[in-house]
């Protein structure tokens, strides 16, 4: 898989001013805000098949996938608050270019960054499970039920 960055290439984070890191990590809290959303609607669309799942090996599957969004939600949470604080000391290095080190301020920016893709990568991974698996448990389960109807 390629590598996920929201910033250009080379030395794009020792090289940028305090205003570009700054719209940079308010994309990253946008980002952020909509994968917390995209999280949330695949909660629900697990309760809302759960509900109807006979097969003890499609619960099993399910209860895994759950375990993995609830982690993806804990991994999101303190991203985006990483990431507001990281605007707030953007916003104070902005009034004051003296209020931290700014070498160990762009090691935690590309940090940050970092751990963004590294989100990212495990997101798309899980949501595809998830979808995946939701397909495959709704068509075992219609299939289970048309037996039994018959």
């Amino acid at each position: 898989m390629k590598n996920f960055r929201s910033r250009p290439k080379a030395n794009y984070i020792s090289d940028a001013d305090w205003q570009e890191l700054y719209v940079l990590t308010e994309h990253w809290i946008s980002d952020l805000s909509f994968y917390s959303d995209d999280l949330k609607f695949m909660h629900h669309l697990i309760d809302k098949y759960f509900i109807l799942i006979s097969k003890k090996e499609n619960i099993d599957m399910v209860r895994e996938i759950e375990v993995g969004l609830n982690n993806m939600d804990n991994q999101c949470g303190s991203l985006l608050d990483r990431a507001n604080k990281h605007l707030h000391h953007l916003a104070e290095l902005i009034d004051n270019p003296f209020a931290y080190d700014s070498h160990k301020f762009r090691a935690e920016h590309e940090q940050l960054e970092d751990d963004l893709t590294s989100f990212v990568k495990d997101f798309r991974k899980n949501r595809k499970e998830v979808f995946t698996i939701t397909k495959y448990v709704v068509d075992t389960e219609k299939f289970a039920q048309k037996v039994m109807n018959e």
